[in-house]
Formats: structure tokens, sequence, C-alpha cells
């Protein structure tokens, strides 16, 4: 009886599991898919000549690109397979993106910089493809096609993405080169501690350096992966 009762259980908390994240998936298409839909529209409309970007697609990157953490959560706590460390890495470097250089800096600064359009597009393309291809394998049928589209793009987004992200921290670094003690902490004090803003920026920008290749690479270790065992399926199939 005993073993019964724990078995439904578990049945009932991993069905709610499965409804969250089907929930938390969609929810993260819909919000990035928006997003792109915003950046397409303010170029598409010439609402540049008197509005920012920033200033349009704030609060749905905010809310979007940070419910990401939770991501960390689910990693942790085994609600998916994703490796916890890779995964904070991964998450927190996004988030400090949008709130330790473009909200931290004023807005003539990182938002302004044309590297912003170049992080959202290919974050937005990536985010909606990675929520799609997680949903869909929720769901129990993933689509040759959001498979290829999963490890193939990445090709062209990831630099692309990069090149934006860097770009923002080069116009973050302008700003923090005027004002040596924003989000700083000097000596003399208590704590006989001091921690500089500015080359913080600077040492997470040298950073990309020698991790950017390694994480291309092994996305393209896992195409390879992803590819051919899909590859192989389908002979069989035929």
């Amino acid at each position: 009886m005993a073993n019964n009762k724990t078995g439904k259980v578990e049945r009932k908390n991993s069905l709610l599991v499965k409804i969250y994240l089907l929930a938390y998936n969609f929810l993260q298409v819909v919000g990035w898919s928006y997003i792109l839909y915003q950046l397409v529209n303010f170029y598409y409309k010439n609402e540049h000549e008197k509005n920012t970007l920033w200033n349009n697609v704030h609060i749905s990157v905010i809310i979007f690109q940070n419910a990401a953490a939770l991501e960390i959560i689910h990693a942790v706590f085994g609600l998916v397979k994703s490796n916890p460390v890779v995964t904070t890495f991964q998450v927190l470097s996004r988030v400090m993106v949008v709130c330790g250089v473009i909200i931290a800096t004023p807005v003539t600064y990182a938002a302004a910089s044309p590297g912003l359009p170049l992080a959202l597009f290919a974050w937005s393309i990536t985010e909606i493809i990675r929520y799609g291809y997680y949903f869909a394998n929720l769901v129990g049928h993933v689509p040759h096609f959001l498979v290829w589209l999963r490890y193939t793009t990445f090709i062209v987004l990831y630099p692309i993405g990069v090149t934006g992200e860097l770009l923002c921290f080069y116009a973050a670094t302008k700003y923090t080169n005027l004002n040596q003690k924003a989000y700083s902490y000097t000596l003399p004090n208590t704590w006989n501690f001091t921690f500089s803003y500015h080359y913080f920026l600077i040492i997470v920008m040298l950073l990309y350096i020698p991790l950017f290749p390694q994480l291309y690479l092994h996305m393209f270790s896992q195409r390879k992966k992803a590819l051919g065992a899909n590859e192989k399926i389908s002979k069989k199939v035929n």
C-alpha cells in the first residue's frame, strides 16, 4: 500500500513538473517572439528617429531574460538534465549584459551601442528555437527541422550575439573610464578591500577570448551528435 501511494505521489509530482516546464518554455517562446517583433518593428517603422531601441524593449528584455535565472533552479533540483554549473554560467553571462552593463550605465552608452540590436537579434531567434525545442521535447514530438535549427543556427547567431555583447561591454567601459568611481569600492575603507567596476568589465571582456572558442567548438560537437543520431534514425525508418 505504501509503495502504491509513493508511486502515485511521484507520478503526480512528475506531472506537475512537466506542466510547469511546458508553461515556462511556452511563455519564453512567446516572450522572445514579442522581443523579436519589437526589434523588427522598431527599425521597420523608423522609430529610432523619435525613440530609442532600449526604451522600446527594456521591459520585455528585463522580464524574459531574468526569467532565465529559473533555469539554474531547474538544473540544481534536477527538473531538467542540464549541468547546473554550465547553466549558471550561460544564464548569468546574459543577465550581466542586461543588468550589469546596459541598465547599470546611462542610456547614451551601452543602451545606445550598435551591439544592442545585434545581441537582441541573436538572442531572440536563439531563444525562440531553444525554448521551442524544449517544449516539443516535453510534448514528445520534436520535428526534424526544429532539431536542425537548434543545432545549426548557432553557427551564425552565436558569433553575432557575442559581438553584440562585447560592443555593449565596450560602450560601458567608455562610461566607467570617465567615471572611475562608478560602482567601485576604493581604499581606504574598513574592509581593506578594493573593487573597480571599470576593470571588472575589462576582465569579463577578456574572458570571452578563451571561452568563446571552447563553447563554440563544444556546440559543433553537440551538433554532430544530435544531427548524426537523427540521420541514423531516419535511415532506419526509411
